[in-house]
């Protein structure tokens, strides 16, 4: 059996965490995508949130976190 060196097996795996990392956030951001669509079609997070079986403050927070930038109100006027 043909082991590799500790330190390439540790640099493959970082490497590995790194592209699950990057997948884990474009999940997210998908979800996001969806739970927004969800709100604009039963009209409110609430719903979305009851329709799913979940907190709506965690459906909230989902879209929040991966909101496009410049697609809210403006906070300074």
């Amino acid at each position: 059996m043909d082991t590799k060196p500790w330190r390439e097996r540790v640099r493959l795996e970082e490497e590995l965490l790194e592209q699950l990392r990057e997948q884990m956030s474009q999940a997210a951001a998908r979800r996001a995508e969806a739970l927004a669509e969800g709100k604009a079609e039963l009209g409110s997070v609430y719903k979305v949130a009851k329709d799913l079986g979940k907190s709506w403050t965690a459906v909230d927070k989902a879209i929040k976190a991966h909101k496009p930038a410049g697609t809210g109100p403006a906070t300074t006027e």
